[in-house]
């Protein structure tokens, strides 16, 4: 029971991993733009709160500058020299903004702040009442020693990453909560397919060996239509059943690869659902190019049956199936009611149906898929509503 139930729960982790990957991916995102946004807000709050602490100092410095421009208006032209001071620099401009003079490394000067950085250098705008040497407002610039900045980075590294993990943590326990009923949804289906499995195989298996061993020569007509119909039916659960089986016992079995006569199989595939197609009038329109590949037959069966027990499903009245196999390639075309291009992604997903008027779990296309995937083939899906469909499904030949 213990083996049965990790089987099962194994076939839904796909779903439910790509479920929790797209929920995360979207999760992930909001929480690093959220975090963003955060760091954006202290950078500048802290940005603020060092200017605010500059700007007693630097107001300082414009005053000592101040008085030194004083005096060096009225000793002017007496005395040129700029006045110089080693801890900052200083820059004048007159009342329509124009440089006068500079030792700053930034000439770029913003007068309607009082104070700013700029390109690591901070800048204390200040007024002057009196024009002295015909400056309107002087520029005080101080180099940002940068101290406060690497404490910014560090703080934001630190809880910008405690935070990210946190609510990543957060996120998987929620959509673990979210995807539970998901999981016990699929859980209950796979247990549900267990159990029908195991109840089908006796009675299955005895309609079909009696149909096999009846002789059809004595039977009136109308009987062997009887019988005929009783063998479609039957043909058509032993589809179904091989598919559960297979998804609930046999896939996690070691492979017996071998070289397969594609050809072969493929008319002997077609031969045993030629009965199910006669039912609706469908024909077969073969054309079988040599071919083989390495493969186990048991799973290549299970994919030749689903593809063409589907063109069948899937067809028209009246219709017809082409199966062209050459070298390196096997497609199976019918002339059915199609597939919406916007389902096509998703017609693999396991227990997917589109077309609510036929039968099944939805279970034939995605073993088609994950054996494929396994054997590292290529399949390939062209559809048009109304037309049919094709399924091309490629490998690398000999």
């Amino acid at each position: 029971m213990s083996v049965s139930k990790s089987r099962a729960t194994s076939s839904l982790l796909k779903s439910e991993k790509e479920s929790l990957y797209r929920f995360l991916a979207l999760y992930v995102g909001m929480v690093i733009f959220g975090i963003s946004v955060l760091a954006v807000y202290y950078y500048e709050s802290q940005k603020q709160l060092m200017l605010s602490n500059q700007r007693a100092e630097m107001s300082k410095y414009a005053y000592i500058q101040t008085k030194r421009l004083k005096v060096l208006h009225h000793f002017f032209p007496e005395r040129r020299e700029y006045p110089r001071d080693p801890r900052f620099t200083s820059a004048i401009y007159d009342i329509e903004f124009n440089k006068i003079f500079s030792l700053n490394k930034i000439d770029d000067a913003y007068f309607d702040e009082e104070i700013y950085l700029v390109n690591g250098y901070i800048h204390f705008v200040k007024n002057l009442d009196t024009f002295y040497l015909g400056a309107r407002y002087l520029v005080i610039e101080l180099k940002d020693d940068g101290k406060w900045l690497t404490a910014i980075w560090r703080d934001i590294a630190l809880y910008g990453t405690l935070a990210f993990v946190f609510f990543l943590l957060f996120g998987l326990y929620l959509a673990k909560l979210f995807l539970k009923p998901m999981r016990d949804s699929i859980m209950l289906l796979d247990r549900f397919i267990k159990d029908t499995t195991h109840e089908l195989n006796t009675p299955l298996s005895a309609i079909l060996a009696n149909i096999e061993m009846m002789d059809t020569d004595v039977m009136v007509e109308k009987n062997r239509k009887k019988l005929e119909r009783i063998n479609i039916a039957a043909k058509t659960v032993s589809v179904l059943y091989k598919d559960l089986t297979y998804l609930i016992l046999e896939q996690e079995r070691e492979n017996e690869d071998v070289w397969l006569d594609l050809k072969g199989i493929i008319r002997n595939r077609v031969e045993y659902f030629d009965v199910l197609a006669k039912s609706k009038g469908i024909t077969f329109k073969l054309a079988l190019g040599d071919a083989s590949l390495y493969m186990d037959r048991r799973k290549f069966v299970r994919v030749i049956d689903n593809l063409i027990s589907n063109a069948i499903k899937y067809n028209k009245r009246n219709g017809i199936i082409h199966i062209v196999l050459e070298e390196g390639r096997l497609a199976i075309r019918d002339t059915g009611v199609g597939i919406d291009e916007k389902h096509i992604p998703f017609m693999f997903d396991r227990y997917m149906r589109f077309d609510k008027h036929e039968g099944g779990f939805g279970i034939g296309l995605s073993i088609v898929k994950k054996i494929i995937d396994e054997y590292h083939m290529e399949i390939k899906v062209y559809s048009e509503k109304g037309e049919g469909t094709q399924i091309e499904i490629v490998w690398e030949g000999k």
